[in-house]
């Protein structure tokens, strides 16, 4: 049988153990990508025949958040400083991929993994708050409830809430440069509008938390057209809406009953007919609506 790369942590991997795992297999995959994933009590090494078990060798086996190695923070020197497994590996993939350094998804989940592993989260704003049970450290230990004793599936379980947590962040910081560069703001009576021609749909939701009242995105590949505006926004959207069906007779076009969306696509509605509206005539329209 061949020999192949193992990496071993502990036993219930936490988000740090598993985001360390993650960076090795995601992002150092010339030599780990199909590496095997073994687990071991906490600190401990594994024995030969463990390793052999799982197709390795000893001299094969890299330990991540365990067994006092490259990739462990637990030994006394280290143990007091604001590091942990995840930063360590970061730290080492930096090195052979420097690129990854500008990479701010990637710096952001780590970050996060070194928090919670420093406890960090009872310093949170209204750290008492239920909502916090729902971010990816306590899904992942939610785990040891529903599928308890199942090392493997908790990692992949973890793999899978970094990988959509990594494909999330992407979208957040390019909708960020999208507004920064490419956004057209308005001036309107209430406050400010911004106009994008963007296939990113995340700077919608980005623009609002920057202040923005009113936000309206057509995409240019599609052709289709999303308009909303803040859910306190003192306004409705219900003359735009009157004024877009009399303009447009042949985008499919759904109006929410809040007054506060007016939708031409979504990934929700496979049959949407894109409007032919340009972005343009929906910023006249804005302006003549809520200048």
């Amino acid at each position: 049988m061949d020999s192949r790369p193992l990496i071993a942590t502990h036993h219930a991997p936490d988000l740090d153990a598993v985001t360390a795992v993650w960076l090795l297999k995601r992002f150092h995959a010339q030599d780990f990508a199909d590496a095997k994933i073994g687990f071991v009590n906490p600190g401990e090494k594994m024995s030969l025949e463990d390793a052999q078990a799982y197709g390795s060798q000893l001299h094969e086996i890299t330990y991540v958040d365990t067994g006092y190695g490259k990739f462990d923070h637990h030994q006394p020197e280290r143990a007091q400083q604001k590091i942990c497994a995840a930063t360590l590996v970061y730290d080492h993939v930096c090195e052979i991929h420097p690129d990854l350094k500008d990479d701010q998804a990637l710096k952001t989940i780590v970050d996060l993994a070194n928090d919670v592993d420093h406890f960090g989260e009872i310093n949170w704003p209204k750290a008492q708050h239920p909502r916090y049970l729902f971010m990816i450290h306590d899904l992942i230990r939610g785990h040891e409830y529903t599928d308890p004793h199942n090392d493997d599936s908790q990692m992949h379980f973890g793999f899978q809430c970094l990988d959509n947590a990594y494909a999330t962040l992407t979208q957040h910081f390019k909708a960020l440069e999208i507004i920064k560069n490419k956004g057209q703001e308005i001036a309107i009576k209430d406050g400010k509008a911004l106009a994008l021609l963007t296939r990113n749909d995340d700077t919608i939701k980005v623009a609002q938390k920057q202040g923005y009242l009113l936000v309206a995105r057509k995409d240019p590949k599609l052709g289709h057209i999303r308009i909303k505006a803040q859910p306190d926004a003192p306004f409705n959207l219900d003359e735009l809406e009157k004024r877009i069906s009399e303009e447009d007779k042949k985008g499919t076009w759904f109006y929410h009953g809040s007054g506060k969306m007016l939708l031409n696509g979504s990934k929700k509605n496979r049959d949407q007919v894109p409007s032919p509206l340009t972005l343009e005539q929906v910023v006249i329209l804005i302006k003549e609506i809520y200048g």
